[in-house]
Parts: C-alpha cells; sequence; structure tokens
C-alpha cells in the first residue's frame, strides 16, 4: 500500500472484488497501515465502487502523509537522477 492517484491513498489487495472481499480486505489493509483496530475503519461510501472513501477514527496525519508520498524503491537509477 501507499502512493498516491489524483490525490487518494492507492490500497492493492488480492482478495476478489465478490461477495465484499475485496473491500473488507482494503478496509484491513488500511487498518493495519494506520496501527488502528478494524472496527475503526468505517467505509463511508463506494461500497461497489472500486473508489471509496474511508473513515479512520483515530488516525494520525503524518501516517497519512507518509503513505501518500512517492515510494522510494531505492532504484535511483529508472529515475534517472543518480549521482555521477
Amino acid at each position: 500500500m501507499g502512493g498516491e492517484r489524483n490525490g487518494a491513498l492507492v490500497v492493492r489487495v488480492r482478495a476478489r472484488a465478490v461477495g465484499g472481499q475485496a473491500t473488507e480486505a482494503a478496509l484491513a489493509a488500511v487498518a493495519a497501515a494506520f496501527g488502528v483496530p478494524r472496527r475503526d475503519v468505517t467505509l463511508v461510501s463506494g461500497t461497489t465502487s472500486r473508489a471509496k472513501i474511508l473513515d479512520v477514527e483515530g488516525a494520525d496525519p503524518a501516517v497519512l502523509n507518509r503513505l501518500l508520498a512517492p515510494a522510494d524503491d531505492g532504484d535511483s537509477a529508472a529515475g534517472g537522477n543518480s549521482p555521477r
């Protein structure tokens, strides 16, 4: 998890989008990322949509900022900014 698309946090899960499995997996992943119990993550909207709005009770804004930051994969050569 991590990174952003159009200002939204990107969450990828392997669970199938059948019977709410993918949604539940996404909510659990968000809870884990924020270090809060699953019960503190509520789906506000987007039950059947890929785009969802969540409420994370007790969320630390610093955690959200870290998760929204571009991923540093350690491959500086790929970015073209490697020192020479």
